[in-house]
């Protein structure tokens, strides 16, 4: 089975983009003159990288604001006595040490699974992931409580550096096409999925200039980092 490595070159991605979608080309050079050069590659990727601390975070941060959900973060950091998340560390707090950190009853059920899957060997680490392709991480990781697939699919881009990740369910790029085709309304995701075939085999490259291009268009241009951990 290929290997895959982390990461990919923006500045191709960048050249292939703008030469075989007129349209999107177009944004992508609006969004560059705004942000003083195109998107360039990720430091992340090829940054130390832990799968099951970075959903870890990923359960923590959800439905919260970053500001609190890092206060919590650092709570359980300081309860665990380890700025890594894993089986272990948490399996040395009971469920009263976590609550009183600010951790919901569902994320605290969705910690233990994780915990539980990780004991069993369940869950993939770095290196089983640079020999899985997309559908199969997807395949091991949503099974646990409180990840889904978007979450999966931030990894996906912004950790592991996969080039051809297209989250269909999110309204960000959902609203940044809809822009870009100049439709009546967001594309449904299945319709979504067919317009970016067109956008292969970079449609992470792609994804990030369409947040980018929503936000333009709804007038609130800002960095996007859909990421956590």
């Amino acid at each position: 089975m290929p290997r895959h490595v982390r990461g990919f070159d923006a500045q191709a991605a960048h050249a292939h983009l703008s030469r075989t979608c007129r349209r999107l080309g177009a944004w992508m050079k609006r969004v560059d003159r705004l942000e003083n050069g195109p998107i360039p590659n990720d430091p992340r990727w090829r940054g130390r990288f832990d799968p099951v601390d970075a959903l870890a975070r990923a359960i923590l941060f959800q439905q919260l604001s970053g500001k609190a959900a890092s206060t919590i973060v650092g709570r359980v950091e300081t309860a665990i006595g380890s700025a890594r998340l894993h089986h272990r560390t948490l399996g040395g707090c009971d469920d009263a040490t976590l609550r009183a950190c600010g951790v919901s009853g569902n994320k605290l059920l969705a910690l233990r699974d994780l915990a539980a899957r990780e004991a069993r060997g369940e869950i993939p680490d770095l290196r089983a992931m640079a020999h899985m392709d997309n559908d199969a991480i997807v395949a091991a990781l949503v099974p646990i409580r409180g990840i889904g697939r978007w979450t999966v699919e931030m990894m996906l881009m912004f950790r592991l550096g996969r080039p051809d990740i297209l989250p269909v369910d999110d309204l960000g790029i959902r609203k940044g096409a809809q822009y870009v085709d100049k439709l009546e309304a967001m594309p449904a995701p299945k319709v979504l999925a067919q317009i970016g075939e067109r956008w292969g085999p970079y449609r992470t490259y792609a994804s990030l200039y369409l947040w980018r291009i929503a936000d333009i268009a709804e007038g609130a241009a800002k960095p996007v980092n859909r990421s956590q951990g």
